[in-house]
């Protein structure tokens, strides 16, 4: 089930799934340049207002350079999100790693938290188990 999110709900917490089909380095302002290796990651985010908007955003590959996910999205070769009423964005990112996802890049996307990192390479086979355990539903940009 795909749904956009209704404008009375639209706050809450998503899952940006990206898709590199080839490794490439990124320079994320503070964060310095980094590799990022092919494969499937999932960054964990947030909007208390426009969550809609935000997740759209995300999906633009002409925009201007705000989030450290930005300079990963433009890069993307797929993307798709899922998002969550109930958890916040440190919430996802802490399932995300008890479901064996491998936390990636110290600070990315965190700088306003305690959390290590919301961005996560996805080691294989844990994508269905950790949507399931947030309880997250797709979004349709």
């Amino acid at each position: 089930m795909t749904v956009n999110v209704p404008k009375e709900r639209n706050k809450g917490s998503y899952a940006l799934f990206l898709t590199f089909n080839e490794s490439f380095k990124a320079d994320v302002g503070a964060l310095g340049t980094l590799t990022v290796e092919k494969g499937e990651y999932c960054y964990a985010g947030s909007a208390m207002n426009g969550l809609s908007q935000r997740i759209r955003r995300h999906f633009s590959k002409k925009k201007k350079m705000h989030w450290h996910i930005d300079r990963l999205t433009v890069k993307s070769d797929a993307m798709e999100a899922f998002v969550s009423y109930e958890k916040d964005e440190c919430g996802i990112a802490r399932i995300a790693e008890e479901c064996s996802f491998v936390p990636v890049f110290k600070g990315f996307g965190a700088s306003d938290c305690k959390c290590e990192t919301h961005l996560f390479y996805n080691a294989g086979g844990v994508k269905e188990k950790m949507l399931n355990a947030a309880a997250m539903i797709p979004f349709a940009p």
